[in-house]
This record gives C-alpha cells, sequence and structure tokens, in this order.
C-alpha cells in the first residue's frame, strides 16, 4: 500500500509509473535560482538570517529554502521570495533578473508553469557596515501611491 501524500505536492502518471515533486523540491531549487544572480546578497530579512545562521551552526548545512516560499499545483507554480540585497545595484532589475532565474530553472526542472514570482526585498547589504533589523513595525501614513 503506498504512503498517501499531500495534496499540494505535483504527481505525473506516466506510462511506466508515477513522479512526485514535493514542495521542498520546488522550494529549494528557487532557492538556489535566486541566490546565482548577481546582487542578491542573501535570502530572507535580517531577522530570517539571524535564526538560519543559528540553526546552521547545530544543522552543519545553509537552508536552501530560507527566505522562499511556494504554492505549487497540478500544473502551476507560484513563488515568493525575500531578499537582501548588495548595496548600489538596480533593485528593480536585480528583481526582473531573479525572476527569470527562477522561472526558468523552476519550468526546465519541474515541467510546471510558474504563474508568478514575487520578490520582496527586505534590505540592502553594506560591505563592511553594520547590518541593521529593519523597522517593519514603524507607523507611518503612506505619501506615495
Amino acid at each position: 500500500m503506498s504512503e498517501p501524500h499531500p495534496p499540494s505536492d505535483l504527481t505525473i502518471t506516466g506510462s511506466r509509473g508515477v513522479t512526485r515533486i514535493e514542495d521542498v523540491v520546488v522550494g529549494k531549487i528557487a532557492g538556489l535560482a535566486a541566490r546565482e544572480v548577481s546582487g542578491v546578497h542573501a535570502l530572507g530579512g535580517t531577522g530570517a538570517r539571524m535564526v538560519g545562521a543559528f540553526r546552521e551552526s547545530f544543522a552543519g548545512g545553509a537552508n536552501i529554502q530560507q527566505g522562499v516560499h511556494v504554492e505549487v499545483g497540478e500544473k502551476q507554480a507560484a513563488v515568493d521570495v525575500s531578499i537582501v540585497a548588495e548595496y548600489g545595484v538596480a533593485i528593480h532589475d536585480l528583481a526582473e533578473a531573479i525572476r527569470s532565474n527562477i522561472i526558468t530553472a523552476v519550468e526546465r526542472m519541474t515541467g510546471l508553469e510558474v504563474t508568478e514570482v514575487n520578490v520582496t526585498v527586505h534590505d540592502v547589504h553594506l560591505e563592511g557596515g553594520p547590518e541593521e533589523e529593519p523597522d517593519v513595525h514603524a507607523d507611518h501614513a503612506s505619501r506615495v501611491q
């Protein structure tokens, strides 16, 4: 008897068997593809990076999915990725390069259609400067639309 699998995992039934692609696989592909883009300092926000570094010291390896969330359907996937950019890069160009690299990698490796890749930039890394936690709770009225 086969074990049940979560309904969000991709299952491909062929003439000679079944292939299952779990969400974690799509997340790892997306995380690696985002890290390949020049100008990405790290994935996740500053707080997530500190927790990740603490985990790495005990687990002995990097969490490739840190800062990546995926939703996988039967034929499509959506990806949300959070990054810290290197200071000096054009953030809008960086986001497009990340989006393109993730779409190419996920579609090529899984056969899924990537419907969207949302990129959130949490911080800018200053070479040699102190890293600060972004003030995500600041209560400012919006001045722009």
